[in-house]
């Protein structure tokens, strides 16, 4: 059986929240409201993290050194796991469970990841930018995970939900979970979501 696709709304180049707004309203929220992000939303997002900005050569909306792009992102909801497909932006399930649960286990018990109706995983490749620069590898691909990361939750606040990054959890545990492949090693764990008042 093959694996179910999803074709993301084609992103937006502009919003009635300027970059300014953004950078001054951006705050780590840890307390969201039940209620489910759309398919647009969502689109939005990981366009913002890793999406095609020039076709020409796969440019995306983050630097890469090398323009290599050793990132994946992964995206879990109640309705399963997916991985982001930035050249089709597209979503390819994984699976058809909600893991939040696991991730919250997996993340030492911080509520707010079970919480969130979206939790965006960043993971990346080492090895892919390690074979251009060697030993400057793992100082590069740290860089970019940074970008991806602001990257979301900037385009969080334009989209009038909130977000958190999260780096405590069981590296080991969350590649199982949500099976990643060992070849790439998960470094944030972003939720992101409507916030709870």
């Amino acid at each position: 059986m093959s694996a179910r696709m999803i074709t993301l709304p084609q992103p937006r180049t502009q919003s009635k929240v300027s970059l300014e707004q953004c950078l001054y309203y951006r705050r780590s929220e840890r307390s969201f409201e039940d209620k489910e992000l759309s398919l647009e939303q969502i689109s939005q997002l990981l366009w913002a993290a890793q999406g095609i900005t020039d076709s020409s050569f796969g440019g995306r909306t983050a630097p890469s050194a090398g323009s290599l792009y050793p990132v994946s992102l992964y995206v879990v909801k109640k309705d399963g796991v997916f991985r982001y497909l930035p050249d089709s932006h597209r979503l390819v399930e994984i699976s058809n469970e909600d893991k939040r649960p696991a991730l919250l286990r997996a993340s030492l018990g911080q509520s707010y990841i079970r919480e969130a109706p979206v939790d965006i995983i960043v993971a990346a490749n080492f090895a892919i930018t390690q074979a251009k620069y060697g030993n400057r590898a793992f100082r590069y691909v740290c860089m970019e995970v940074g970008h991806v990361a602001e990257n979301i939750q900037l385009q969080a606040v334009a989209l009038g939900l909130v977000s958190v990054p999260v780096g405590a959890f069981w590296d080991d545990v969350i590649r199982t979970t949500l099976n990643i492949p060992d070849t790439q090693d998960p470094l944030y764990i972003i939720p992101v979501g409507y916030l709870k008042k």
